[in-house]
């Protein structure tokens, strides 16, 4: 009977390689045993047939960032997304193969307003966590607010500037009708309740709220409850 040995030691047996390489290559989907990609450098085995990708890189794996279409809820913020293979977006273009750890220590970024589903940011990239964070008072973010209710005659006017916020004047806002019942507004620096608070003062009750941008990604297609890879070319 072969001796059940680590993953990343029989890699090293068969191709010669460091320990360091070994388990780049596991750990970037390079290795499959008996045909099925194992991830786990501590992955144990035995008599099974370990092979590696032709193509391999024992490059280390870029960080992920994944954009996801959260349903409307009364707390989506604490909410944490379970990512997995089956929830993927089948319209994702990014070109990037999925792995496991694409799934670990994934940080949510830039809030939702309250009560609010749509366009929710995970990273691993602290480059993006820290430009969403600081960038989070300039950066635009674009919701469609479902409403009912008469506005005001002067509504459209005020909810683009003229309204105050807990004692202090909003800054202007660009709010344009989408259609009978949806309000479009694109704004910078959201306080969380401004929304359903400027609604309120015109005279409009919220039905429902999607965030659908934040600066130049939008949610495009990504259906909700999936996910998808934020592309290579895309920029906040």
């Amino acid at each position: 009977m072969t001796e059940s040995v680590r993953l990343a030691k029989r890699l090293i047996e068969l191709l010669a390689c460091s320990r360091r390489e070994a388990e780049l290559y596991i750990a970037g989907g390079w290795v499959t045993v008996d045909g099925q990609v194992v991830e786990e450098p501590q992955f144990m085995v035995s008599g099974q047939h370990v092979e590696l990708h032709p193509d391999a890189s024992c490059t280390p794996v870029e960080p992920a960032t994944l954009l996801f279409n959260q349903p409307s809820a009364t707390d989506t913020d604490t909410a944490h997304p379970q990512f997995c293979a089956n929830t993927r977006s089948a319209d994702d273009n990014s070109g990037i193969y999925l792995l496991k750890q694409h799934f670990f220590k994934l940080a949510p970024c830039l809030p939702l307003e309250r009560n609010a589903g749509g366009l929710r940011v995970f990273t691993q990239d602290w480059r993006i966590t820290r430009k969403l964070h600081d960038d989070a008072a300039t950066l635009e973010q674009e919701y469609i607010v479902e409403v009912a209710g008469d506005l005001s005659a002067d509504g459209l006017k005020l909810l683009n500037h003229g309204l105050k916020f807990n004692g202090k004047p909003l800054p202007p806002v660009k709010v344009s009708w989408q259609n009978e019942t949806r309000l479009r507004f694109a704004l910078k620096g959201v306080i969380p309740g401004q929304i359903a608070h400027a609604c309120q003062a015109v005279g409009l009750q919220v039905l429902n709220m999607k965030r659908i941008r934040i600066g130049r990604v939008a949610m495009s297609k990504l259906q909700t409850g999936q996910w998808r890879y934020l592309m290579p070319h895309e920029r906040f």
